[in-house]
Parts: structure tokens; C-alpha cells; sequence
């Protein structure tokens, strides 16, 4: 049986007896992103396709280094950390390609942990979308640095003056993704055989930087994969005795890494509702107010889009990434970049996102916000030509610039408490908060440098 065409618990129960599989490999995603999973024998795997499965709710409950969170209440000390129900996902399994006919699925949370579970929370917002006649698709891309290194020489150089897969800018080079073959031909072969297949993969500037972009597809696949694909790019890397890395800029010395979200809606009939050949630029009524809700919104859900810390330190002019909700027809320096097309091709770029965002969560706070200003018929402001940098925006377009400050405005925001639930807001905005006052116990080499002999 092909792993992909399973869609039933029957489905599933044949495959595991064709392979004849001991133990089966389950994911889950945590509220950074990051999948959590376990092996589990065939006769619990069995169990837990008919009845669910207990996973500890500390999955929501601590952070990227598993240190726990001491200001959420859904759980912690004082709930003891019990099991939160689980629900295996038939339609998500895929072949590992280098662990014999092993076999991979998702999994997400039920019950009041779904109100908190990243990949539900997207769930609830396509759902709502198709409610009123709307079908989101989505294609994520995301940049990444590639090093000559493993996990264990990174911290023996304590992550410093680490050697990249190669060096010097070379944008788009066929010279270094014909050297590099062996590790670019790796991650495709992989992406294709574990269904998040890469529409485009290069050299993007810097030093081992690559960017690649997954192919489109539903919003819920599309996350899925983007999680998919982040995971085993890594894993492929270390496998390879290298390091791949997603953070938002791990290097003063060059731009950040994106995580752009391109986004469109179409009917139950697959006509895209982006797309009016009668309009300027061929922007519909319900995309123009789609960028209008994206736009105004923004700087209330920023801490979904730029969760972490060093988030923040991607979003300077100049360097690639948008610093206010701005928008424009195919510019590069806005926020939301507009790009005009045929029915099937015409769609927004969410470039405000980072590739440490959490996909499932990034790709949920886009796509609400655009609906919302459906909606609520929400117009634009003027798109903006030339350098958006260079611009003055009004304030309540101005995006928060640190962690603590994105996650008051998400947590005081009513709109967001509507839209997510306060569930959710409460406990996200917290654990953001957790991250920021991490930050602050640390001291910097900068401040070291800067302050150590002369103050």
C-alpha cells in the first residue's frame, strides 16, 4: 500500500500488518513549531488509532529547551502534568525514506488541549472559512543556513566562527548547487518521497543560505508539510554530519531568514476569489478587503508570525524583512507583497513571517486576519511604490519591536480574543512573555564588549 493513499483506521491497520511494523513513529507539534514525538509498539499504536492516546500536556507547557513555563494556567506544577488526549491522523502518514518501511504520522491534541494545539487552532480557522464559501490554499518558503558542522562541534565552538557549507554570497549559483549536489538532490529526493514536495530550491546570498519553496496545496497540507519539511531538513543535514538551522538571524553580519506565506482563496467550485480581470491589477473586492484585514491586524498578531526573540532582531530596513503592515503591488520591501497574475496564480506573499515561525500558527494568523477583513469589509490604506522603508506609516500600522511588547498587544487585543479564543491568547501571549524575560537573565557578548572596561 502506498502510505499516502490512506485515509481510513482500516486503511492504516493493513499497512502495519503488510510491513509487519513492531513499532510505529508519532508527531506532534509544541507551541514553537517543533515536533514532539515518540515510537510506539504496534499493539499501543492500535489502541490509539481506535481510542486516542494520552501524550504528557508538558507538550504545551514548555518551551523550545524544555524548560517549563511558570505563568500559564492550562497547565504546570500545580495540575500535576497529567495526559492530554491525542487523535492520530490516518490521511497524515508518510514513508521515512532511511528507516526501513518505517512508517511516520501526525497527531494533534483533543478536548481543552485543542483549544491550545497549534495545529487545531489553524483547523478551526480554515473550518470557519469554509463556513462562508472559502477554501484557503498556501505555499510556505523558507530560507535556512547549512553548516559544515554537527551538534556536537556547535557547542564545542559554543556556537561561534562556525565553517558554512560554503563560503561567500553566491545568489542562485549553479556552481554551488552543482558542487553541493549530493546534499541539494538529498533534501528533494526526501521531500518528494515524504509528500512535501519542493517547487524550487537555490542559493540564496550568504554564506550556505538556502532557500527553498514547497509546493501549494490546501492549508491544512501546507502546514503540515512546512512542518514536515522543516523537521527533516534538519535531520537530513545531521545525518549528513551537518547543521541546518532556521532561526530568524543567527548573524549580525548577514539578513535574516524568512518564512514567507503565500496565500489564496478559491470557491467550493475551485475559482479563485482573488482574482477580477475587470480591476486594477486584477484585485477583487474580497482581496483588496483581505489585504485590509492582513494589514490592520498585523501588529496585534505579530508575536504568531515573530515568536522568539531573535525574531525581532530580522526586521531592519534594508535587510529583506518589513518593519511596518505595509502593502504594495510586487515590492519586496512591504509587508505584503501583491502579486497579480492569471485566476490560478493571483495571491498575496505574507512576508513579515520568519522561518522560526511555528507554521501551523503563522499560517493560522495570516489567514484569519485576511477573512476577518472580508468580512468586516475592510479597505487598505494606499499601496505603497518604491522603498517602503523610506515611508511614513501611520502608528497604528508601526509593528511592535521586541517579544514582550508583540505579546501585549496580542494578549489586549479584543479582536484577537475573538478570533483564537481566550484560551489561547492567555496562554500563547504567556509563554511569549516566558521567552522575553528568558532573554533578559542573559547577558550578551555585545553588552560585554560595550560596557566590560570602560563604564
Amino acid at each position: 500500500m502506498d502510505a499516502r493513499q490512506l485515509i481510513t483506521t482500516e486503511d492504516v491497520k493493513k499497512i502495519i500488518e503488510e510491513r509487519m511494523l513492531s513499532h510505529i513513529k508519532v508527531g506532534i507539534t509544541d507551541m514553537d513549531g517543533i515536533l514532539r514525538g515518540k515510537y510506539m509498539s504496534k499493539e499501543k499504536f492500535l489502541s490509539a488509532l481506535d481510542n486516542g492516546f494520552g501524550f504528557c500536556d508538558v507538550i504545551l507547557g514548555w518551551d523550545s529547551k524544555d524548560q517549563l513555563y511558570d505563568n500559564v494556567k492550562y497547565t504546570g506544577w500545580h495540575t500535576g502534568y497529567p495526559d492530554a488526549n491525542a487523535r492520530i491522523i490516518p490521511e497524515s502518514c508518510r514513508d521515512i525514506p532511511f528507516e526501513d518501511k518505517q512508517l511516520f504520522f501526525l497527531a494533534e491534541f483533543e478536548n481543552e488541549a485543542a483549544k491550545l494545539c497549534p495545529r487545531n487552532i489553524l483547523k478551526k480557522v480554515i473550518d470557519d472559512a469554509k463556513i462562508i464559501g472559502f477554501i484557503p490554499y498556501a505555499a510556505l518558503e523558507y530560507e535556512f543556513f547549512v553548516f559544515n558542522e554537527t551538534r556536537d562541534s556547535v557547542r564545542e565552538k559554543e556556537f561561534k566562527n562556525l565553517k558554512p557549507l560554503a563560503p561567500g554570497s553566491f545568489g542562485y549559483s549553479v556552481l554551488r548547487n552543482s558542487v553541493d549536489s549530493d546534499i541539494y538532490n538529498e533534501l528533494l529526493s526526501t521531500a518528494e518521497q515524504m509528500d512535501f514536495p519542493i517547487e524550487s530550491l537555490h542559493e540564496e546570498t550568504g554564506p550556505g543560505v538556502l532557500e527553498a519553496a514547497i509546493t501549494v496545496d490546501t492549508a491544512l497540507n501546507a502546514a503540515d508539510k512546512a512542518s514536515l519539511f522543516k523537521t527533516f531538513t534538519k535531520v537530513i543535514a545531521q545525518r549528513n554530519h551537518k547543521m541546518a538551522t532556521f532561526m530568524a538571524k543567527w548573524s549580525s553580519d548577514w539578513p535574516g531568514q524568512s518564512g514567507h506565506i503565500h496565500l489564496s482563496l478559491r470557491d467550493k467550485h475551485g475559482k479563485s476569489i482573488f482574482h477580477d480581470p475587470s480591476q486594477t491589477h486584477n484585485i477583487s473586492d474580497s482581496m483588496r478587503h483581505f489585504i485590509g484585514g492582513q494589514q490592520k491586524l498585523m501588529p496585534d498578531l505579530l508575536s504568531m508570525i515573530a515568536p522568539t526573540v531573535n525574531s525581532y532582531t530580522r526586521m531592519i530596513p534594508g535587510f529583506w524583512a518589513p518593519t511596518t503592515a505595509s502593502w504594495g503591488i510586487e515590492n519586496r520591501t512591504c509587508a505584503l507583497r501583491v502579486i497579480p497574475g492569471s485566476e490560478k496564480s493571483q495571491r498575496v506573499e505574507y512576508r513579515i513571517a520568519a522561518s522560526d515561525a511555528n507554521p501551523y500558527l503563522a499560517l493560522a494568523a495570516a489567514l484569519v486576519s485576511g477573512i476577518w477583513g472580508i468580512k468586516n469589509k475592510i479597505e487598505p490604506t494606499d499601496a505603497n511604490s518604491g522603498n517602503a522603508y523610506e515611508q511614513k506609516s501611520s502608528d497604528n500600522l508601526k509593528l511592535p519591536t521586541t517579544l514582550w511588547d508583540a505579546a501585549q498587544n496580542l494578549k489586549q487585543s479584543t479582536i484577537a480574543n475573538e478570533l483564537f479564543g481566550e484560551a489561547f491568547v492567555s496562554h500563547y501571549a504567556a509563554s511569549r512573555e516566558w521567552e522575553e524575560r528568558e532573554f533578559r537573565k542573559h547577558i550578551t557578548d555585545w553588552e560585554l564588549e560595550r560596557y566590560f572596561e570602560i563604564i
